[in-house]
């Protein structure tokens, strides 16, 4: 399955955009970012949407970032 990660500025950024980026019906989590990726304050934020959706919405939101990367994963039973 692959997923965008948006490294985040900070922790409280990182619950802000969650919260906003639920309500308006994009499910996402945070996650603890790897430490060899060495962007951010050490968490992002993840989703099924494609990087130049979230990206925009963070923008128009005025919630700051680091960076974008997307991930393949395999599913969790």
């Amino acid at each position: 399955m692959k997923f965008t990660l948006v490294s985040m500025t900070s922790i409280t950024y990182a619950m802000k955009a969650k919260k906003l980026l639920n309500a308006r019906g994009i499910y996402c989590e945070i996650e603890k970012t790897d430490k060899n990726s060495g962007s951010g304050c050490g968490y992002s934020i993840r989703a099924k949407e494609p990087p130049q959706r979230l990206t925009a919405l963070l923008d128009e939101l005025s919630i700051p970032y680091k960076s974008v990367s997307q991930v393949q994963r395999e599913k969790r039973l």
